[in-house]
């Protein structure tokens, strides 16, 4: 969740943004990418810092946001703009160019939460979509539709961590036989039913929703394929800028700065030496101060992780 908005989106809050320019440390003539772009609070920010050599590459996947980034930035010719998943920044030749910096704002961004016809929220009625470019793939009222109780059920395991990820999938396939799930209210009041009310202050159905967001948009698969593309693209002592909101993708990240780990062998055979990790951990992971999460709730589960690229030798 990437950013909070005013009730007629005037307001824009990008979470940890200090904290990612500090780490970032953008210099006047830099080239930076921000790979999921929102509504642009990083990547106003990050601009604000490039002298007139700079060079700022926006992507996002979603096309309002890329309609936006348009609005904002066109005619600023330090600015670059490319519709895409963050995972193909090494497809992109301005990437490919060498950069300094990049970011990701991972999960769905406040705009595309706010908005009920998305469907990424149970708390309005709208149809069961979730998608984060509504022109392609399956929604969710569509994997919904079509796949198996059992591979509904790993979906809620594997992605929310619902312990009850069997019942709900029997529960969602036994409706279906009547009619199909098509809109956000029918699934949370069918959770709901099915499970009851478990915890205080948190609907039965929001580690159901995560987890369809998550499989209908490849989140974790996108993490997995962007990290790699990310060490490609960036120059030595080029800078990675992470932020996660829940513990699936902050592992990914943690494991992949950390690096390849040797695998132990048997005792009294030559022990194997691990990969040289491509990245350096700048510092300790961050979260939000208690300034930030008064101003900005939606922070109160942002991480955020720094590593630097590794030099030719071993050296950051």
């Amino acid at each position: 969740m990437r950013a909070m908005t005013g009730g007629h989106g005037l307001m824009h809050i990008p979470v940890l943004r200090d904290a990612v320019l500090a780490g970032l440390t953008p210099r006047p003539g830099g080239r930076y990418l921000d790979g999921t772009f929102g509504r642009g609070g990083h990547a106003r920010a990050i601009l604000e810092r490039l002298g007139p050599s700079g060079r700022l590459l926006v992507m996002d996947r979603d096309p309002e946001a890329i309609a936006h980034a348009h609005h904002l930035f066109d005619g600023d010719a330090r600015v670059a703009i490319r519709r895409a998943n963050f995972s193909e920044m090494a497809e992109w030749d301005e990437a490919r160019a060498g950069l300094d910096g990049v970011l990701l704002d991972l999960g769905v961004s406040s705009p595309q939460l706010d908005d009920a016809a998305r469907g990424f929220s149970f708390q309005s009625d709208a149809p069961l979509d979730m998608r984060m470019d509504p022109t392609c793939g399956e929604s969710a009222a569509d994997f919904l539709a079509r796949a198996g109780d059992r591979e509904i059920a790993d979906v809620l395991f594997r992605y929310g961590e619902e312990r009850m990820s069997r019942r709900i999938a029997r529960a969602i396939v036994a409706r279906r036989a009547e009619a199909p799930l098509r809109t956000t209210r029918e699934l949370a009041e069918l959770v709901e039913r099915t499970l009851g009310r478990r915890e205080r202050n948190k609907h039965p159905a929001t580690r159901t929703f995560q987890a369809l967001r998550l499989q209908v948009n490849d989140e974790l698969g996108s993490l997995e394929r962007a990290l790699p593309a990310a060490v490609e693209v960036l120059k030595p002592g080029g800078r990675l800028a992470v932020i996660s909101f829940h513990s699936l993708e902050d592992r990914i990240v943690k494991q992949f700065i950390r690096g390849p780990q040797a695998v132990p062998v048997r005792r009294g055979l030559p022990q194997p030496k691990a990969a040289p990790a491509p990245l350096h951990a700048v510092g300790r992971a961050q979260m939000a101060d208690a300034g930030e999460l008064a101003r900005n709730p939606r922070a109160r589960s942002a991480v955020l992780r720094i590593a630097e690229k590794v030099a030719a030798g071993g050296a950051p």
